[in-house]
């Protein structure tokens, strides 16, 4: 296997946002991993919402396929108010203030989604916990996706959009704010464990450049130390803009396509080209050195 490059030049082998139904992601861990195999994917991590369950299974399948795979999870964290993401690039797994961070966000889920299903109820999706539940098809803690699916399946609504469009969009009834933890805390849990902390889609929360200065201000200030610079499909100016942000700042850069489920406008290493840019990639931190390779 050829190790990753130096820059974000020939970085297409590679996509560090993923996710499985060990979260809210439509295939296995074992599907993820062979349809990253079969889009020529070379290195990858699996970054479920609040959890690595779906490590494990992946990782057999990584090796038995020849993928370098990275440990790695999507957290959630509050900040201002506002719900933000953090991708945890964890070489050396969960240790430490981690593996208790997990357990609490697991709560936190449960008791969203129980908040959830009390207010899809009231607009006629009966029995709305066990519905969810049901299409979830496992234990794990259910996401709005899981309850847009009950809602379709109960005929509430034609189809997906709709379900987030009338009742699970930002504002709506189903739009329940979990109690997430500081993003400090989220960063502290994270380099406990020996991982990187990446802020996750930071063109994607809906804010003015200004106050994604101060995230990142406040991010790098916790001990943050990457953001991706490309997730998914995005605008090259914005993308440019971003990358100077970061490299003001002495941040490592990733790329994540963020995908879901096939069918849709995303697949595992589909993602904007990287502009021409002086920015690290996240690759290069001395505690992804063996990952690299």
């Amino acid at each position: 296997m050829m190790p990753l490059p130096e820059t974000f030049d020939d970085a297409a082998r590679l996509d560090l946002h993923m996710h499985s139904t060990a979260s809210d992601g439509a295939l296995s861990p074992t599907e993820l991993m062979q349809l990253c195999h079969a889009r020529g994917l070379t290195h990858v991590a699996l970054t479920d919402h609040d959890t690595v369950a779906g490590v494990a299974e992946a990782a057999i399948e990584a090796d038995r396929l020849g993928l370098r795979l990275v440990c790695a999870s999507e957290l959630s964290a509050q900040w201002r108010g506002v719900t933000i993401h953090v991708v945890a690039l964890l070489p050396d797994g969960p240790q430490g203030a981690l593996i208790d961070g997990f357990e609490s966000q697991a709560r936190a889920r449960d008791a969203r989604g129980e908040e959830i299903a009390r207010r899809l109820e009231a607009v006629g999706l009966d029995n709305a916990l066990a519905r969810a539940r049901e299409q979830a098809g496992s234990d794990r803690p259910l996401g709005r996706p899981d309850f847009a699916r009950a809602l379709v399946a109960a005929g509430v609504v034609p189809d997906m959009a709709s379900a987030f469009k009338k009742h699970l969009g930002a504002g709506k009834r189903g739009d329940v704010k979990a109690h997430w933890p500081w993003l400090s805390e989220i960063v502290g849990w994270i380099r406990d464990a020996g991982g990187v902390a990446v802020l996750a889609h930071p063109l994607r929360y809906g804010m003015t450049r200004r106050k994604r200065g101060l995230l990142l201000d406040d991010f790098v200030e916790a001990g943050g130390e990457a953001a991706e610079l490309i997730s998914g499909y995005q605008n090259p100016d914005t993308t440019r803009d971003l990358s100077r942000q970061l490299q003001e700042r002495s941040m490592y850069g990733s790329l994540g396509s963020d995908f879901h489920a096939p069918g849709g406008p995303m697949a595992p290493g589909s993602m904007s080209d990287v502009p021409r840019t002086a920015l690290l990639p996240v690759w290069r931190h001395p505690r992804l050195a063996g990952f690299a390779q």
